[in-house]
């Protein structure tokens, strides 16, 4: 028999904690886009031994998943068929909306109360599976999914090779002071 360590129902992270993992999740996202961009020219497109085949694809497929969490949250439909689109937009562009739903996530989360975040949303998953979690967990997935795919494309660094960037939540409490 499973034990469960943490009981649901209680406020799993509070305002404070939400606003620090938006803010988290962004400041990593930042080095990442930056540290592939800089790559050679061609190694952030290569196809590599990799679930999404290449960096930015993988980047892509966090992309999609935000907005489709973000819909979520915001109790309507996202638009999505699968958690990646067929292609990827070339990287600058999709810095560029990346920038705008981890600011989205942000300002979202500066608005949020403790008892906001512990409002439960309904959705209906990709494969047609239904949930139900809080607007914590629902941040807390997110963030913690992003960091995941975000290891998948610093060990694809090492394939071209170079040296992906340390995103790692210690590292950025305590490059960011007051976070």
């Amino acid at each position: 028999m499973r034990r469960r360590i943490l009981a649901r129902g209680h406020a799993m992270i509070t305002a404070d904690t939400a606003r620090m993992l938006a803010r988290y999740n962004a400041w990593a996202n930042q080095l990442i886009f930056d540290a592939v961009a800089a790559l050679p020219d061609g190694e952030a497109t290569k196809e590599r031994k990799s679930l999404f085949k290449n960096m930015v694809h993988t980047l892509n497929h966090n992309y999609v998943i935000d907005r489709i969490w973000q819909a979520h949250l915001e109790r309507r439909e996202h638009g999505y068929e699968a958690r990646n689109t067929k292609d990827h937009p070339p990287l600058a562009e999709l810095w560029r909306t990346q920038q705008e739903i981890d600011r989205w996530y942000i300002d979202w989360s500066d608005a949020l109360s403790d008892a906001a975040l512990d409002e439960k949303v309904n959705f209906t998953l990709i494969g047609g599976n239904q949930g139900v979690m809080t607007r914590g967990e629902i941040l807390l997935h997110v963030v913690n999914h992003t960091s995941y795919h975000r290891g998948f494309v610093a060990d694809l660094f090492y394939q071209v090779p170079a040296r992906p960037p340390t995103t790692d939540l210690p590292v950025y409490l305590r490059e960011v002071p007051n976070a």
